[in-house]
């Protein structure tokens, strides 16, 4: 099994929960990665100190690497920071966050991909998410998306390389068109022009929406199950981009025994249509039209316009 970078903060009761299917999981090198105390928060001390104290526990032989951060670092530097710490020394990692809880086939399925497609530049990442609601889309294993789902992944040394959190690429690859070839329709475009511009001035603190963006300005792919490997259990009011109500929270995962591979490699435009309409321009849209239709109602200015 590859490194496993498990990245906790001030959730006990999720760690304690991901950390039961680690230890049936049994990495041989497990990178435990977790940030500070916020200083606005006085109680959070304690539970971070709670949840670092859940990871103590290890019953089978593991070279444990702890990255405790001395001051918070925030969700962006926290968490890439460490995936970039493991993969300065290994080639591939699994990443695996509190609220994440795995089917245990997951890490199999992780390991015979990163094997699979080691030295295919054209892949990127790995993930155990599938948000298509039961819809099949394939007959093997797995499919390919341009969506680097991260609830639960993996990815190569080579891929994380082209990481930049602060994407300085932005403006040029925005303003020459590039998202073009990532976006079907306006409102997809709109949505996603706005989503990095807001990143790129520091007004979102992800880590994971700059590496959306390194996989495509890569033009890479992501592989992603045929059944949902990883249920996320953070939608709440602990959760740093999870606060909303999602249909995508605690779904029921399943298992993948046995990996068949695909007989070509091609991006599934059906099922990105139906994550985006669902996780991402979609909803998106519809809170714009929301709070069109709420300004109208009360007289306000509204200070955004919908795609």
């Amino acid at each position: 099994m590859p490194p496993l970078v498990y990245i906790i903060f001030n959730r006990p009761s999720s760690t304690r929960r991901s950390f039961e299917i680690i230890r049936t999981a049994r990495p041989e090198v497990l990178y435990i990665a977790a940030d500070a105390p916020r200083k606005d928060r006085p109680d959070e001390g304690r539970l971070t100190d709670e949840a670092r104290r859940i990871t103590e526990h290890i019953d089978w032989d593991c070279d444990v690497r702890r990255l405790y951060a001395p001051s918070n670092l925030g969700c962006g530097r926290r968490i890439s920071s460490a995936i970039t710490a493991a993969l300065e020394e290994f080639e591939s990692v699994i990443v695996l966050e509190d609220d994440c809880i795995p089917d245990l086939t997951f890490f199999s399925f992780c390991e015979t991909l990163l094997a699979h497609y080691a030295e295919d530049t054209r892949i990127m990442a790995v993930s155990g998410d599938n948000f298509q609601k039961g819809a099949t889309r394939t007959d093997a294993s797995y499919y390919f998306s341009k969506y680097p789902h991260c609830w639960g992944w993996a990815t190569w040394r080579r891929a994380w390389k082209h990481f930049d959190l602060n994407i300085p690429q932005w403006p040029k690859f925005r303003d020459s068109g590039g998202l073009e070839a990532y976006t079907e329709n306006d409102r997809e475009h709109n949505f996603w022009t706005h989503t990095f511009d807001l990143v790129h001035k520091k007004q979102i603190d992800s880590w994971a929406l700059p590496w959306t963006l390194s996989c495509w300005l890569q033009h890479g792919l992501t592989v992603l199950p045929s059944v949902n490997l990883v249920s996320n259990i953070g939608f709440d009011t602990d959760g740093t981009h999870t606060l909303r109500p999602s249909p995508f929270a605690s779904l029921p995962t399943a298992a993948i025994d046995v990996v068949t591979h695909p007989s070509d490699v091609y991006r599934n435009a059906v099922a990105d249509r139906f994550t985006d309409e669902l996780v991402y321009s979609g909803p998106w849209l519809r809170s714009q039209r929301s709070r069109n239709r709420l300004s109208r109602l009360f007289g306000l200015r509204s200070t955004r316009r919908a795609a």
